[in-house]
């Protein structure tokens, strides 16, 4: 029986995906009896996905780990966190001192970004570190997105996002918004917000390789090849230039480079693409017409169109159609945020990209980090620069990284190697120390990324459900590893006093900085008026009254963090409002709208107009997994096989497969079997894995996940087969055979040679 007295209610947001839900979090002396979506919360208004049930599992999950662990052989101990920490210094500075901090390599995974101690104090400790050798899950899926918004706006998160809550017209490709909640367009209960522009009159068009639930709801749904969004795109510019479809006066005064883009776009009619991109030459132009004439529109793409050879040209093309049809920072079009906290940018004085390369293959830095390609080989190429250490911070590389047995294979013969994270996944068995993550409900919350990408800006701030027992939060791991690394031995107060030093330079900073709204101010009456805070709570209050809607430390009304206290529910701030040219931070204070970068690819484009392979595979996700890291949560985890291949009849028939039969499929990087699922959802042609399984391997922890292993797509994605601008490997448009086989399990077998 309940016990109603002793029942608390907690109000915050979900942290496991982007549609950053509200959530009403019931607890009994210590324990999560029941979570519902919050009805009071502005934005998500009760909405709320199966992942959001998962916290009370999640946080009870037997498998989570709680205490510092020390590896000795394949054997795991428990210690404390002082000898956690003694063993980490003796590790990094070991490697450091012998062959210099590049030799230290850095991964960080997806969690991060939906962490407000992640958020805050990586950066922290990645500048104490001082290596180039940085890699995240961004180079994995978003960043060519990133780099596009950075080279045509001046700002890596300047990314247009779609309005979609008064659009009339919605163009989605490579996009399932419906299940990913909204991908780099926060925004919760996604199918609603489609349903609602239906009733209003709008119209959904999906252009997909699969018939996904996003589609299922579209007026109109376009089967296209995968890794041929491109030529599409460039096929609508074509149609918007030569009917003269455009308004080209919008705007006008704040844009570069239109006349070049027309010229590109000559090369690209709908009728010589028609038979590349598999879509009728007059659905093309259909589709051109009606972005054009309708009162507003939005085109939008997300992970289909990134994780291909041409991500960053797709994710360029969708903006510049978006800008000629006049969408562009624009009611009802695509527009930017206006974030309480984050928001802040400087122009530029040159782009972030290329600044320095990768030692083996030279593959350019992207918005400060290395493309995660590159990683296994800086691991393996001996000589100065090796990478013999390697940190990993919520991230789970073996399983989601391209080619990633051979990722595992150069990890094991690393010098050293420690990890902050809740799991004993296939990543972390690999480290020497383990530096656990609290629970989502151990820590606070305020969602920086995402509110930098939402459809409406809101802002909510989440106090902890539980205080931790003898935890650290990931703040405290953070600044600790920062001290440790150096060539001094921290004292007992280094965490404090650098999370001090931090937000004094960030205050020093601000009051000379004549763009600041606390330009002039003194340090010391700031400082002085966030005493009573420390770690994110303080750096958070801070960028919040520094911030567009913030009380400037003037005791006015305006937003700061104890105001988000007295509101649980969290604020609506209002729709997205026109920002060109405040947003425009390119040196030139204009849009690029042909970047050279970008432009000097087209060629590769047309290179490539002909290579068609037979046989193509692509990714997909569903509603209740997002990557790997909650495939060990039961209620996540029910229900029928996930983990298969669909194919369409036409190729089961082609293949002698039967519904549920096994499949071998074979890459230029690896080969392994996997369940087949017969469906005329799926283009003939065209294949489909999920992403994040793999589970299993020798020496993991996660019994619900190994119990659900599936197979790891991953192993198919050849780690030189990407994006040539941005180093994004291909997950989407990877030629695979197929052959029927009666029973198998996944092999490692190197069969390059077959698709070279």
């Amino acid at each position: 029986m309940k016990n109603s007295e002793a029942e608390s209610v907690h109000y915050r947001t979900c942290p496991l995906c982007e549609a950053t839900c509200g959530l009403e979090i019931h607890t009994v002396n210590g324990k999560v009896t029941h979570i519902e979506g919050d009805k009071k919360d502005p934005f998500s208004k009760g909405y709320l996905c199966p992942k959001g049930f998962s916290l009370k599992e999640l946080h009870h999950d037997p498998d989570r780990i709680r205490e510092p662990m020390i590896r000795k052989g394949e054997e795991w101990f428990t210690v404390s966190y002082e000898e956690a920490f003694k063993e980490v210094r003796k590790g990094l500075r070991g490697v450091i001192e012998a062959y210099g901090k590049d030799a230290v390599a850095v991964y960080l995974g997806n969690p991060n970004v939906h962490n407000l101690s992640g958020m805050l104090y990586l950066p922290i400790f990645l500048r104490a570190l001082g290596s180039r050798n940085q890699y995240s899950a961004s180079t994995v899926d978003q960043i060519p997105k990133q780099l596009a918004a950075e080279l045509m706006y001046g700002g890596d998160f300047s990314i247009p996002i779609p309005d979609i809550d008064r659009t009339k017209y919605f163009l989605c490709i490579g996009a399932n918004p419906v299940v990913s909640n909204g991908s780099l367009m926060t925004g919760p209960n996604m199918r609603g917000r489609l349903q609602d522009l239906k009733k209003r009159g709008g119209r959904l068009v999906v252009v997909d390789p699969v018939r996904t639930a996003t589609a299922k709801l579209a007026d109109d749904h376009h089967f296209i090849k995968p890794g041929t969004d491109a030529y599409f795109l460039f096929s609508i510019l074509h149609t918007l230039f030569e009917e003269k479809l455009t308004k080209e006066d919008y705007l006008a005064d704040h844009v570069n480079g239109l006349e070049e883009v027309k010229e590109l776009a000559k090369a690209f009619s709908p009728e010589s693409m028609a038979s590349v991109c598999g879509i009728d030459s007059e659905a093309i132009r259909m589709i051109a017409r009606d972005i054009s004439s309708a009162s507003c529109a939005a085109v939008y793409g997300r992970m289909g169109t990134c994780t291909q050879s041409f991500g960053t040209m797709n994710s360029w093309l969708i903006d510049v159609i978006n800008y000629v049809t006049g969408n562009l920072d624009r009611e009802g079009g695509v527009m930017f945020t206006t974030p309480a906290a984050g928001g802040k940018r400087t122009k530029k004085k040159g782009y972030r990209f290329g600044r320095f390369k990768s030692r083996v293959s030279e593959m350019p830095e992207v918005l400060g980090e290395l493309p995660v390609a590159c990683l296994a080989e800086e691991m393996e190429t001996p000589g100065d620069g090796q990478v013999r250490a390697f940190v990993t911070v919520a991230g789970n590389p073996m399983v989601s990284t391209r080619n990633s047995n051979r990722l595992e294979d150069a990890v094991s013969n690393l010098d050293f190697m420690v990890s902050v994270d809740c799991y004993l996944n296939e990543t972390t068995r690999h480290a020497n120390v383990i530096l656990p993550a609290p629970s989502p409900l151990e820590r606070s919350h305020y969602d920086l990324s995402f509110y930098q990408l939402s459809v409406r800006n809101i802002s909510h701030y989440s106090s902890p459900v539980f205080e931790k027992k003898d935890e650290l939060d990931e703040w405290e791991i953070l600044l600790k590893l920062a001290s440790l690394i150096g060539d001094e031995e921290p004292n007992e107060d280094a965490v404090t006093q650098l999370d001090d030093a931090t937000i004094q330079f960030l205050i020093a900073k601000d009051v000379k900085n004549d763009q600041s709204s606390v330009y002039g101010r003194k340090s010391e009456e700031i400082m002085s008026a966030l005493q009573d805070r420390k770690g994110p709570e303080r750096m958070l209050d801070y960028m919040l009254r520094t911030g567009p809607y913030g009380d400037q430390f003037t005791n006015g009304e305006g937003l700061s963090l104890s105001k988000l206290e007295q509101n649980p529910h969290g604020l609506d701030l209002g729709p997205l409002q026109s920002r060109i040219p405040e947003i425009l931070l390119t040196h030139t204070g204009k849009i690029e709208l042909a970047p050279e970068l970008i432009v000097n690819d087209v060629q590769r484009l047309k290179d490539e107009m002909a290579n068609q392979p037979d046989m193509m595979l692509i990714g997909r996700r569903h509603l209740r997994s997002n990557n790997s890291w909650l495939h060990n949560l039961p209620v996540l985890m029910k229900g029928k096989n996930r983990c298969t291949m669909l194919l369409h009849p036409t190729d089961a028939n082609r293949f002698k497969l039967e519904d549920g039969g096994t499949a071998e499929v074979a890459s230029e990087a690896g080969r392994l079997h996997v369940v087949v699922e017969i469906t005329d959802e799926i283009m003939p042609g065209v294949a489909s894995i999920p992403h994040g399984y793999g589970h299993g391997l020798k020496g993991t922890k996660m019994e619900v996940a190994e119990q659900n292993a599936g197979v790891n797509t991953n192993l198919l994605s050849y780690e030189k087969r990407l994006d040539a601008v941005s180093g994004t490997a291909v997950l989407n448009g990877i030629p695979i055979a197929v052959r029927n086989v009666t029973q198998g399990r996944n092999e490692r077998d190197n069969v390059r040679s077959e698709f070279v």
